[in-house]
């Protein structure tokens, strides 16, 4: 009985020794695999991005009947001014930013005038720190309760926020508030 038990232990414990080198090399080679794709990947994106020179945002003009023309974003939403703004400089924070999101963006990223935009534009340090598009200096914001392109329901509000025009002029906070 020796004799068969021996040819039997031998190839179970050969079979557990290859079992054992296969998961061995398929752990050790995975591991090896995984980690170095993963780190030039995400510095190939990040070199991509840099390189392409980041997104660009187009600002557009539209038109309401009511108001007249406006500057639109991204997904076509309407952009405001806040008449207590000054040039290159938002004080438009905290919970005002909340309600009033600045159009802001990323310095790799380019700012385009689409047709009817005839003003600069440019950006500038928030005091957060993210740099917020400006139309002829003046910052631009969305509101919060626009829903979809065309909506202007932060014209007016407050006798402070109004939609930016492409002729880039502040509007008085009188004239506007009057002609409703």
């Amino acid at each position: 009985m020796r004799p068969t038990q021996r040819p039997s232990t031998i190839r179970l414990l050969s079979a557990l020794g290859g079992l054992l080198l296969v998961v061995a090399a398929c752990s050790s080679s995975g591991a090896s695999a995984s980690a170095p794709a993963a780190q030039p990947s995400a510095a190939a994106s990040a070199a991509g991005s840099a390189a392409a020179g980041g997104e660009e945002y187009v600002i557009a003009a539209a038109t309401d009947a009511k108001l007249g023309g406006f500057l639109t974003g991204e997904d076509g939403k309407t952009l405001y001014i806040f008449t207590p703004d000054s040039a290159n400089t938002s004080t438009c924070v905290d919970a005002c930013a909340t309600n009033w999101p600045p159009l802001v963006v990323d310095s790799t990223d380019t700012l385009k005038a689409g047709d009817g935009v005839t003003g600069k534009l440019t950006t500038f340090a928030r005091p957060d720190g993210t740099m917020q598009v400006a139309y002829n200096g003046i910052p631009l914001y969305y509101f919060a309760k626009d829903t979809k392109a065309g909506d202007v329901t932060g014209e007016g509000v407050g006798g402070k926020w109004f939609v930016a025009s492409p002729t880039g002029p502040l509007p008085s906070a009188s004239a506007a508030v009057s002609a409703y």
